[in-house]
């Protein structure tokens, strides 16, 4: 399973750079990108620390259960964005 896509999507949400990402997790840029480009194992201590960092703990229980959460949480996020800020704009 290729996780780099999910991978840079919650470094991104957490609005780290690589480098950033790299000096938590004590290794390189490089290997943050070659996680992100699945070009490099994801070992499961990277995976949970990478999750902890970017307060992603329902990342973790998704991909053990083998679902992709990115790809659900973004449009319900989007959707109760919106609705409040209609609700704001109605009252």
């Amino acid at each position: 399973m290729e996780f780099g896509e999910t991978l840079r999507k919650m470094r991104r949400g957490a609005r780290l750079t690589q480098q950033d990402m790299a000096d938590v997790l004590f290794t390189s840029r490089s290997n943050i990108s070659k996680l992100e480009n699945n070009q490099m194992t994801l070992n499961a201590e990277t995976l949970m620390k990478w999750c902890k960092v970017t307060n992603n703990p329902e990342v973790l229980m998704t991909l053990y259960y083998s679902t992709e959460v990115i790809n659900y949480v973004q449009p319900v996020t989007q959707m109760i964005t919106g609705t409040i800020l209609f609700l704001v704009r109605i009252f």
